[in-house]
């Protein structure tokens, strides 16, 4: 039996909510009102915020303790992130290393969600939030993805890697009563397993489909091939570089627009598209973001900069500039929609996706890629990995338009980018190979830029 929409988000929703004390709802509520504020009502919250979580930080905290006392921050009711510039930035290396002091002294272990992340280096990565600050992220990303035309009551498609099982059975009558979500299991995207997801989704009738870009672009493919029609309200893309071609062809099989996303597993949400899909509105309400060059100054609009960021919102594990390893550009105009907040142009891939030119310039290796698939016909996926400077190598997938000169426009395409003496190897594959997350990389660099 399907449960009208109606009921899941005017009964269903509310009553788990209330049943798990859940502040997850009064979050998309308060953002919703909150969200066509002015300019400086935003931005006195967010300063009481940061005053706030600092003052917690070094009081419960051994670690930020002894970071904010070295670099002699004073607290105030107010902060703003010029008050603390002369800490140092929080690498992932601090969070492995610094382990239970970032933990603040006022929860209990067990009262905190743990997340685990690989990041791109592959060595794991361990972070904690309080049950508010999960309730918190969990609301914005409602809000967020309300933005993309869903509603709070329609049900979910999602293209995932290493789906969730419900296994008590609280969880499964959640999936069944509220959550409502059918899987793809980007591990396993194949013609009958599409056939099997589109079979689902006739009986659930999803509103919103999201999941890692490139593979709602797969499942794009295979829906065009086999003539199967899907018509999600709402698509949203994240985890992963949302490339134009790849957009054009998504919009074209589902006939929807796509709403970008962008976040990780430290801080969850950082920007979004709204409506107008004009740049990504950075998620100010719970976090500063600040973009900086590589001798830590601030970047202007239009400049590629380093990710990092203050959540306002974890008081279990306070990450205070936080690098996220992500690369980015500030966009210089706000939106037309009237949201006050800033935007991000794009998000240009991770630091350890860019690659090393012979000058010891640094070159984003998702923006060859994404010119080269506009440029070129015959390309249907493509990945590059550099193992050392003058060494790389093209991971290519063709289309049936692919013509054998293109190998040595391409060559020679990245030689120009990284230097005429760079030795480019191309293969061929059927697939493009996953991480273990079901996630793609588009862009691998091996080679020690320091």
């Amino acid at each position: 039996m399907r449960i009208p929409n109606f009921i899941v988000a005017a009964v269903i929703e509310p009553f788990w909510d209330f049943y798990d004390r859940s502040s997850r709802l009064k979050t998309v509520s308060r953002l919703s009102r909150q969200q066509f504020c002015s300019v400086e009502e935003l931005q006195l919250r967010r300063e009481k915020l940061l005053g706030k979580l600092l003052k917690h930080a070094y009081e419960s905290s051994s670690f930020w303790h002894t970071r904010m006392d070295s670099a002699n921050i004073e607290l105030t009711d107010q902060m703003t992130i010029a008050d603390i510039v002369d800490m140092p930035l929080l690498t992932k290396d601090d969070v492995r290393s610094a382990g239970q002091s970032l933990l603040s002294s006022k929860y209990k272990t067990e009262e905190l969600t743990k997340a685990k992340t690989g990041g791109s280096t592959g060595v794991a990565l361990e972070v904690w939030c309080d049950k508010i600050g999960v309730e918190k992220r969990n609301g914005a990303a409602i809000h967020a993805d309300k933005w993309s035309g869903w509603q709070v009551g329609q049900p979910q498609a999602a293209v995932w890697g290493n789906p969730p099982e419900p296994k008590t059975f609280k969880n499964k009558i959640r999936l069944w009563l509220k959550d409502r979500v059918i899987y793809l299991d980007t591990m396993k995207v194949s013609d009958e397993s599409v056939q099997k997801f589109a079979d689902q989704w006739s009986l659930l009738r999803p509103g919103l489909l999201y999941g890692h870009a490139h593979s709602i672009y797969l499942l794009a493919t295979i829906v065009r091939k086999l003539g199967i029609k899907l018509r999600p309200t709402g698509i949203v893309a994240t985890s992963m570089m949302l490339i134009k071609k790849e957009r054009k062809v998504i919009e074209e099989v589902f006939n929807t627009p796509v709403t970008n996303r962008y976040g990780c597993e430290e801080v969850s949400l950082i920007a979004c598209e709204c409506e107008s899909h004009d740049g990504l509105h950075i998620n100010e309400e719970h976090i500063f973001l600040e973009l900086l060059k590589d001798d830590g100054t601030h970047c202007q609009p239009g400049e590629n900069g380093r990710v990092v960021v203050t959540e306002l919102i974890n008081y279990g594990m306070p990450m205070i500039r936080y690098e996220t390893g992500d690369m980015a550009i500030l966009k210089e105009s706000l939106c037309d929609c009237g949201r006050p907040t800033q935007l991000l142009e794009s998000v240009t891939g991770r630091t350890a996706d860019f690659l090393v030119a012979a000058d010891g310039s640094m070159v984003a290796g998702i923006s060859l890629i994404e010119n080269s698939l506009t440029r070129y016909p015959g390309i249907e996926q493509m990945q590059v990995v550099q193992k050392q400077v003058n060494q790389l190598e093209l991971r290519i997938v063709k289309s049936d338009q692919w013509d054998d000169s293109l190998s040595n426009i391409l060559k020679s395409v990245f030689c120009d980018a990284l230097g005429a003496d760079c030795n480019v190897t191309i293969s061929y594959h059927d697939t493009i190979p996953r991480e273990p997350s079901g996630k793609y990389r588009f862009s691998i660099c091996e080679v020690d830029s320091a």
